[in-house]
């Protein structure tokens, strides 16, 4: 079976965005944003602290992401991203169904190691890579099509979360979002059809070719400027949801239908950050579009530190959400604008694996500082900084050409990117 019409490619472009909503919409949306709604429930009825309840993210990631990112990059690049997403798909929600029976931190870290795998193998790196090798021109367009499952996946499960767990507890609430996360992610991970290998390659396209190896790539700063713009923003971003429910709840004594209702706020706001950088993606260069979504991560978090009135935190949830929106978006489209698709699993295992140490670091470290100063204002100080520090490395950034020689360089199709 080849994509051999434009209908029938059309039909693939369409079950691939279909299908990487779906996955994000569950393994980011429900799992990664999803599982912070029960961080103060550990904390009230298992005795545990801030920084012990934060801790199952930071340990599993850190072990998961340097021992499996690279891997699971070069496993998308031989196999294609379908398979991968399988497996994924059934070990995140198979997590969360294991978490609501926890009652140690042995059990927790367990399960929370299979989280994390779920995410490395079924999260973003084989998401972006399917869809940015079924889309060229639209790519930007696609990726913040699909990115919007985050946003509503998150939006939803606060709500969700709240209502099940007054009817069944929350331990019965994380049993029900896991399998909730299997029965909508899977049935199109398995339907969806991998890009026929000579797309796949660059074949088709053989000015984007950057060569087989990952080499010459890491061998240029873009790169570590990427990679560190991308780490302190993940880190911020992260940091800041992570710690939200715990800050909400235990700090400032806020209701959790109150708290619920501000965390979907911010993931509703994400989504339209996802259509609103998606679309400006494919008109300005990414390097702007990137830079304006760093900064407004860097603004926001301080409405919600150091203004907490009911309005300055509304203010927060939406200009936080759109940063949100297309923080991790950005980071593909401006990778293969800088790099081309060739090494994209590699390349992005690469970054999405630094990505993971700083989305793990950060917030046990915000949660840690809150332990021991007892206020969060020194870690939410260390986020704004990081904000800042990420827009820096972008500001630095080279303007974007995946060329490396002036005759690429000048090719329409690269311009077209």
């Amino acid at each position: 079976m080849t994509a051999s019409t434009p209908n029938l490619r059309a039909r693939d472009q369409a079950l691939a965005v279909t299908t990487a909503f779906l996955a994000l919409f569950s393994i980011v949306g429900c799992a990664l944003y999803g599982l912070p709604f029960f961080y103060d429930f550990f904390v009230q009825d298992l005795g545990w602290t801030r920084q012990q309840v934060t801790s199952g993210n930071a340990l599993s990631k850190l072990v998961v992401g340097p021992i499996f990112g690279f891997v699971a990059g070069l496993m998308v690049d031989r196999f294609g991203p379908r398979r991968l997403m399988l497996a994924g798909i059934v070990m995140a929600g198979g997590a969360l169904m294991g978490l609501s029976w926890v009652s140690s931190l042995t059990g927790f870290y367990f399960f929370y190691f299979f989280n994390a795998l779920g995410y490395v193998c079924g999260g973003p790196l084989p998401n972006q890579v399917l869809l940015s090798r079924w889309f060229d021109r639209a790519r930007g367009k696609a990726m913040g099509i699909a990115y919007l499952g985050i946003g509503i996946g998150g939006s939803l499960v606060p709500i969700v979360g709240y209502a099940l767990t007054q009817s069944f507890g929350w331990r019965g609430s994380l049993r029900g979002l896991g399998i909730l996360m299997i029965v909508i992610a899977l049935p199109a991970a398995w339907f969806v059809r991998e890009p026929p290998r000579s797309e796949a390659d660059g074949s088709r396209r053989p000015d984007r070719d950057d060569g087989a190896s990952l080499g010459p790539v890491l061998r240029r700063p873009a790169f570590y400027l990427l990679a560190i713009g991308s780490m302190a923003s993940i880190g911020a971003v992260g940091g800041t949801m992570q710690n939200l429910k715990l800050y909400l709840s235990l700090d400032r004594g806020q209701a959790q239908a109150d708290i619920a209702a501000a965390l979907s706020l911010v993931l509703v706001a994400s989504i339209g950050g996802r259509l609103f950088m998606g679309w400006l993606a494919d008109r300005w260069p990414k390097k702007q579009v990137m830079l304006l979504i760093y900064a407004i991560v860097a603004v926001s978090i301080p409405l919600m530190a150091f203004a907490p009135t009911p309005g300055s935190l509304r203010a927060f949830g939406f200009l936080f959400g759109i940063g949100l929106g297309g923080d991790y978006m950005i980071i593909p489209l401006m990778a293969a604008e800088l790099f081309g698709l060739r090494v994209m699993g590699r390349l992005m295992g690469v970054i999405l694996t630094a990505d993971g140490v700083a989305e793990a670091v950060v917030p046990m470290a915000v949660a840690t500082l809150r332990d021991q100063r007892g206020s969060y204002a020194p870690g939410f100080l260390l986020l704004v900084a990081l904000a800042a520090m990420g827009a820096v490395a972008v500001s630095v950034l080279p303007r974007a050409t995946t060329s490396h020689s002036p005759q690429r360089a000048q090719s329409p199709q690269r311009q077209a990117l």
